[in-house]
């Protein structure tokens, strides 16, 4: 198993309520060499620009606060919430079966890890996170 994999499976802490995601986001160091992966997309092979994971940080807000219709957040995790290393979102629309009992494991929408991604590979990903991604990046992803 990758150290990635080891991550993802690993310890991570909810960011429950908006509250606590608004003051969250400014904790997340955007020059510590993230690598900004849309699982299912092509993974990174170099961490991102400060700029690119500020304007990520913002726009993956904006995301989840719009398609995301409950009062609480809780569907991004981190591994410290003070000084992240490792940062996973959940696709408000692909939350799969919240209690666990499904035999499926439930994949994040994207991840921010300062260690290099491996594919996760998931079954299906919806073309509207594709072009969401597509018009993030600037460019036109492989379907």
């Amino acid at each position: 198993m990758s150290e990635f994999e080891t991550r993802l499976d690993g310890l991570l802490y909810s960011l429950l309520s908006w509250d606590q995601l608004t003051a969250f986001w400014p904790r997340v160091d955007v020059n510590a060499g993230w690598y900004l992966y849309a699982v299912g997309q092509n993974v990174p092979d170099a961490p991102a620009s400060g700029q690119q994971v500020s304007d990520f940080i913002q726009q993956i807000d904006a995301l989840l606060r719009k398609e995301h219709e409950e009062k609480y957040c809780g569907i991004v995790y981190a591994d410290d919430l003070q000084s992240p290393q490792f940062i996973v979102i959940y696709d408000p629309h692909h939350l799969g079966v919240s209690c666990g009992s499904s035999k499926d494991r439930v994949l994040p929408g994207w991840v921010m890890s300062q260690v290099a991604p491996t594919d996760l590979q998931p079954r299906i990903v919806p073309n509207n996170r594709k072009r969401w991604w597509e018009n993030f990046l600037g460019e036109k992803v492989a379907e």
